[in-house]
């Protein structure tokens, strides 16, 4: 069995006051992928860089505070690859990919446009250079697990009040049929929904922290595992921790049953 983490931390320090790294040890996954450090290398203590013995491989944003994703695993990779290739959003530190035998693992923080129009345009480029990439993953003949905060969610029932939120960032039309062309067309697999078809409510991944989003559960589901339909056929178990609040995420827990033949291999 393969154990896998998605966790939007919001700040690698404040969680690590929450207890992130306590709670990761307690779970001991295989690999973590963990994104929106807002931290640099320098910023990068002991405790954050190899948590509990974990190798930690990270892509840093050239903007203070900002972004930054970052890849903890129990064995060191094969192979590292920080960014995909594009000059706008290398720089923004969205991408760490992590080889391990047949197996690749990466993290990734998609664009949010919510704050700006400038942004969403930034985010639609995003989507437009991201594809290319994508296609090209799958076709490489590895399995892979893509695990990340996407910024979308993609059906109705991925978020509580989808009827307000369909001119919203997360929500838009030309968002969500970009990651239908993702999961239809290009054949990778949403784990999560293969597992849990129509769940609602418990499958939301973030609350806002406007209002009582999380009191209420007012959530959408925008963190994924994303991945290449072998490994995902052995996908076991999924589940998303709330029971301690590490962030405005909550962390995403994938068991990939006999996975580990993949790395081995």
């Amino acid at each position: 069995m393969l154990k896998i983490v998605s966790a939007n931390l919001n700040g690698i320090r404040s969680a690590a006051k929450k207890g992130f790294f306590d709670w990761m040890s307690k779970q001991s996954p295989h690999v973590v992928c963990v994104q929106e450090l807002k931290a640099q290398a320098a910023d990068m203590t002991p405790e954050f860089l190899n948590p509990h013995g974990y190798h930690g491989h990270f892509h840093y944003a050239e903007k203070k505070g900002y972004s930054g994703v970052g890849v903890y695993s129990k064995f060191e990779p094969d192979a590292v690859q920080v960014g995909f290739g594009c000059d706008e959003f290398d720089a923004e530190g969205r991408y760490v990919q992590c080889d391990f035998g047949k197996l690749s693992v990466i993290s990734v923080y998609c664009p949010s446009g919510s704050s700006s129009e400038e942004r969403q345009q930034a985010k639609f480029r995003f989507m437009e250079v991201f594809l290319p990439h994508l296609e090209k993953l799958i076709g490489s003949g590895r399995e892979v697990v893509i695990c990340g905060d996407w910024n979308i969610a993609h059906k109705e029932i991925d978020l509580k009040n989808w009827k307000s939120n369909q001119k919203n960032s997360g929500f838009l039309p030309e968002e969500r049929a970009w990651m239908t062309r993702l999961f239809d067309e290009v054949g990778w697999i949403d784990v999560y929904r293969r597992l849990h078809p129509d769940a609602t409510g418990d499958a939301y991944t973030w609350w806002s922290n406007r209002g009582q989003a999380w009191a209420k559960n007012v959530g959408w589901r925008i963190d994924y595992h994303v991945s290449t339909p072998g490994i995902a056929a052995s996908a076991s178990a999924v589940s998303i921790y709330k029971d301690e609040r590490f962030s405005d995420h909550a962390p995403l827990v994938v068991e990939y049953e006999g996975a580990s033949a993949f790395i081995s291999g």
